[in-house]
């Protein structure tokens, strides 16, 4: 693996193909550590309960990290039950999918056992939350990368005051269960977990994924019964596939949505919470993509701030030295979520939506996506003059563009690798907090360079949190009341003051103290004021994250070499077509 599981969940990539081959040293360590602890538990307690279900799979999963192999006999050994009781338990394990069987003989009769694919990936994922887990409880002192689980709160007088404890307890059994994105802001709340919990009166469980896993989890959840999680944050471009399965609530079926005070946030924002006119969401993060450049580096070279994609591309050819270890720009160029991203915005930058969306002053309207069908625009001239600038930017990024992500494309920025960098404002922090960073105090933000025909824009990122549809009714009115708690203007200033450069509200980015902390939160106000936040680059659509993975998959080849442009955007646009076409199931 080339990042771990805890990394991984950080960056919020995603999850790629299941792990099942060389597993990292962080998962060894994992099943080393619960093994022993399990061990302690159950020979230092009395009474106890042994675990044979858990027993098992460590043994099974210890024995494959050092390469021997397991029969049914070993497991049962392993169990640390009777014989009788762990046969029926490896059954079990065996029809969950985490245990596979290979024929060590030709009449089968003979087999050795293996974790599945689903158990080592699942495993992968349990292994960066426990070391997460461990960091927060044990760990003495923090590391410059953790900058988002630390940042000491001082409180101040100011505009928005700090939140206020509620004057009666939630009453949530089991306490508030969200499932939120790996990123620096939710992160955050994770930090503030403990004033939170005093706040709502509860104990809150926060369950973090990878941007691909995330969904994966949240319509998982929805096929359940009952929900497991009283809130859950949503990806914006998702909410009308959500809305179209189900999966989310209406707000104006659960609460006075006039509470949420709905004028306060960034207009691009709140509008993308909506599906066929209905809320179904509130912003939890706003959080623009940006252009990150070196203001220090431009003055020196006499450069004017990069506006549009020819100074862009001027301005990468003349900072670019490989042999010298600089690079031009660097961008979401991975092959699938990442790049699929990156097309349907720089699209966006060259004047044109990746859907036939009809035009309004400002922009495009992505207010009623559920009126379709739409046909999708990915082989046009525009989107043709949007590919071929990617294959530009390529000659002048680093030389592991194409693995580049969310993260990693800012981390050669700010240690100053890099003169330019794409990036979502929550990521400033790599930068801004950080002093011994070249790009610390230098930065200058833009809205997207555009292309000929295009205009400046800031296509909207960010989360929405949402009830799922399946909450246990008597718990619906308490999991409101902590979603108006944890996207107020009180949380989400001191979210801010705790490391997150995301604010969509209007009442927290004029804030005098949020304002000294990033000019950021001003210049994002500025664009919403300007119009120049947009939601429609990456539209709502049901089936968008096909579109996105398809895009990501054809340009990656595009820009390995192995299509033409014309080539990838003929075969995109046909399969698009098949994809918008096909109804969700």
């Amino acid at each position: 693996m080339t990042q771990t599981a805890t990394e991984t969940i950080r960056s919020g990539q995603g999850a790629g193909s299941p792990v099942v081959a060389a597993p990292d040293a962080e998962l060894a360590q994992v099943v080393a550590f619960l093994g022993e602890l399990c061990e302690e538990i159950d020979t230092s307690l009395e009474p106890t309960t042994v675990n044979p279900h858990l027993n098992m799979l460590l043994h099974l999963l210890r024995a494959h990290l050092e390469g021997r192999l397991v029969s049914a006999s070993s497991m049962v050994a392993a169990s640390g039950v009777p014989y009788a009781t762990a046969m029926r338990k490896l059954g079990d394990i065996q029809a969950a999918g985490l245990v596979e069987q290979r024929p060590r003989t030709r009449t089968g009769k003979s087999f050795s056992l293996h974790p599945s694919a689903a158990l080592l990936d699942r495993f992968s994922q349990i292994a960066g939350r426990v070391a997460r887990i461990a960091r927060s409880n044990f760990a003495r002192e923090e590391t410059p990368e953790d900058y988002f689980f630390g940042g000491s709160y001082q409180p101040g007088r100011a505009m928005i005051p700090p939140p206020q404890v509620h004057p009666a307890p939630l009453k949530l059994a089991g306490g508030l269960r969200i499932l939120v994105h790996g990123d620096p802001t939710f992160m955050v709340m994770d930090t503030l977990k403990r004033q939170f919990e005093q706040i709502v009166g509860t104990n809150i469980a926060q369950r973090a994924f990878s941007i691909d896993r995330l969904r994966q989890e949240a319509l998982r959840n929805a096929e359940r019964k009952k929900s497991r999680y009283d809130l859950i944050a949503v990806d914006l471009p998702w909410i009308g596939e959500f809305a179209a399965r189900g999966v989310i609530a209406p707000l104006t079926e659960v609460m006075d949505v006039a509470r949420l005070d709905p004028g306060d946030f960034h207009t691009a924002g709140w509008r993308a919470t909506h599906w066929d006119g209905v809320p179904y969401g509130v912003p939890s993060q706003t959080t623009p993509e940006l252009m990150f450049y070196r203001k220090d580096l431009f003055a020196r070279e006499g450069l004017e701030p990069p506006e549009t994609t020819d100074q862009v591309i001027e301005a990468a050819r003349r900072f670019h030295a490989p042999r010298a270890g600089r690079y031009g720009v660097a961008w979401n160029a991975a092959r699938g979520t990442a790049l699929g991203h990156t097309f349907m915005m720089t699209c966006a930058a060259f004047g044109q939506p990746i859907v036939d969306l009809p035009p309004v002053a400002g922009g495009f309207d992505a207010d009623r996506l559920a009126d379709g069908p739409w046909r999708p625009r990915l082989d046009t001239p525009r989107a043709r003059a949007a590919a071929e600038y990617l294959m530009q930017l390529l000659a002048y990024s680093p030389p592991d563009i194409l693995s580049m992500s969310w993260y990693e494309r800012v981390r050669p920025y700010a240690a100053g690798r890099v003169t330019m960098a794409y990036g979502y404002t929550l990521l400033a922090p790599y930068f801004e907090l950080d002093a011994t960073c070249p790009a610390f105090g230098n930065t200058g933000y833009l809205p997207h360079p555009h292309g000929p025909e295009g205009a400046p824009i800031a296509p909207v990122g960010g989360y929405a949190l949402c009830v799922p549809a399946n909450l246990a009714e008597e718990r619906v009115p308490e999991a409101v009341e902590a979603l108006v708690t944890f996207t107020s203007p009180e949380a989400q200033k001191l979210y801010a003051q705790n490391g997150s450069r995301t604010a969509p509200r209007y009442s927290v980015g004029a804030d005098p103290e949020v304002r000294r902390l990033s000019p950021i939160f001003e210049l994002v106000d500025q664009m919403s004021w300007r119009d120049e936040l947009q939601f429609w680059p990456r539209p709502p659509l049901p089936r968008i994250s096909d579109i996105i993975t398809l895009c990501g998959t054809e340009l990656h080849d595009m820009l390995r070499g192995l299509a033409a442009p014309e080539e990838a955007l003929a075969r995109l646009q046909a399969r698009a077509e098949e994809i918008l076409e096909t109804p969700l199931h």
